[in-house]
C-alpha cells in the first residue's frame, strides 16, 4: 500500500513539474498601447491566448507618445506599438524604430458624464460651451504632451470657436480647465475614476471610452469631433504645440481625422510572434472585438508603405492616404 502511494505521488510530482516547465516556456509577445486601446486589446489578447496557449500577451498601457517613448528613449523592448494616433508613430520612431503603419480603426471625440454631474439634464451637443462655464462645474482633460486626446481636446475646442462663432471661447476653456491638478491626467482613461467619484463633472473622451465604462456622452457636431474625412480641412484650421521628439522641441499638431495605427518596432524581439497577432487582430475576429468596443473599423486596414509591411501582413492592407 505504502508503495502504491509513492508511486501515485510521484507520478503527481512529475505531472505537476511538467505542468509548471510548459507554463514558463511560453513565448511572449509584448504589447505597448494608448489607454484608449485597453479594454479592446485585452479582449483580443485573451482570445488570441484561447487558440494559442504557448503564447502569452503581455500589455502594458499609457497615453500613445508616452507609450513611443518607453521604446524610442527609455530603451525598452516591445513587439506591437498601439498608437491612437497614427502620426504619433511617424513623428517620433520614423526612420529609427519605425517605417511603417497600419491604419484599422477610428474614433471620435465626445464629452462624458454621469447622472450626478452639475447641469447633466440640461447639456447636449449646441450648449455644452455654456454648460461648462457655469460657476462650479469642473472638467478634465488628458495631458496633451503624453497622449493625443490631450492635443484633439484642445483642437475641439479651437473648432468649436470658429464653429459656434463665439470668440475668445478657446481661451476661455483652457483658462476653467488649467494644467495640472485634478483637471488634468497623463492619459484619458485617468480620468474615469474622478468623473465617476463626482470630483469632475465632465471630461473629454473617445466615444470608444464612454461606451465601454457605460457612461453618458454628448456627441459634439461632425464639423468639431475630429470623426469625418469630409471636414478634414475644417480641421486642419486647428493647431496645437506639444513637445517634440528631442528635448526642448516642439511638435506642431494639426487638426485631422481621428486615426489609429499599429506598427512593430525595428527592434522588436518577436517580430514573428507580433505578425501572428496582428494577423489575428486584422482578422474577422480581432476586428469584430474592436467594434464590439465602440471602435470604427478602417476596412480594409491603410498603410503608409505596403512594400515595408511584413509579407504576411499585405493581404490585409492598402496603400492609401486617409484623408
Amino acid at each position: 500500500m505504502k508503495k502504491l502511494v509513492g508511486v501515485i505521488f510521484g507520478l503527481l510530482l512529475v505531472m505537476l513539474m511538467a505542468a509548471s516547465c510548459q507554463t514558463g516556456t511560453k513565448d511572449t509577445v509584448t504589447i505597448f498601447h494608448a489607454g484608449s486601446l485597453g479594454v479592446p486589446f485585452a479582449a483580443v489578447a485573451d482570445a488570441f491566448e484561447d487558440i494559442h496557449p504557448d503564447i502569452k500577451i503581455e500589455t502594458e498601457s499609457a497615453g500613445s507618445r508616452t507609450t513611443i517613448r518607453k521604446v524610442t528613449e527609455l530603451g525598452k523592448q516591445a513587439d506591437i506599438i498601439g498608437s491612437a494616433d497614427y502620426m504619433a508613430i511617424e513623428q517620433l520612431m520614423f526612420p529609427d524604430f519605425a517605417d511603417w503603419y497600419i491604419i484599422f480603426v477610428s474614433n471620435q471625440m465626445v464629452i462624458a458624464y454621469t447622472d450626478e454631474s452639475k447641469f447633466s439634464d440640461e447639456i447636449n451637443g449646441d450648449n455644452w460651451y455654456q454648460i461648462l462655464s457655469r460657476e462650479g462645474v469642473a472638467y478634465g482633460r488628458a495631458n496633451p504632451d503624453a497622449d493625443p486626446c490631450g492635443y484633439r481636446t484642445l483642437l475641439v475646442w479651437q473648432l468649436a470657436e470658429q464653429y459656434y462663432d463665439v470668440p475668445g471661447l478657446y481661451d476661455s476653456l483652457l483658462a476653467d480647465c488649467p494644467d495640472g491638478g485634478k483637471y488634468m491626467r497623463s492619459k484619458e482613461t485617468e480620468l474615469i475614476a474622478p468623473l465617476q467619484s463626482g470630483d469632475l463633472d465632465y471630461a473629454f473622451f473617445y466615444r470608444s471610452i464612454a461606451e465601454q465604462h457605460g457612461l453618458k456622452f454628448v456627441e459634439l457636431p461632425s464639423q468639431i469631433d475630429l470623426s469625418d474625412v469630409k471636414y478634414t480641412d475644417f480641421y486642419a484650421q486647428a493647431e496645437v504645440e506639444v513637445v517634440g521628439r528631442e528635448l526642448g522641441s516642439i511638435q506642431t499638431q494639426i487638426g485631422q481625422p481621428i486615426f489609429y495605427a499599429v506598427t512593430i518596432p525595428k527592434n522588436a524581439p518577436r517580430v514573428d510572434l507580433a505578425v501572428e497577432f496582428l494577423q489575428f487582430l486584422l482578422g474577422p475576429e480581432g476586428q469584430l472585438i474592436m467594434e464590439e468596443n465602440g471602435h470604427r473599423l478602417i476596412v480594409p486596414a491603410v498603410t503608409n508603405d505596403l512594400t515595408k509591411v511584413p509579407t504576411e501582413l499585405r493581404d490585409y492592407v492598402v496603400e492609401k492616404s486617409v484623408t
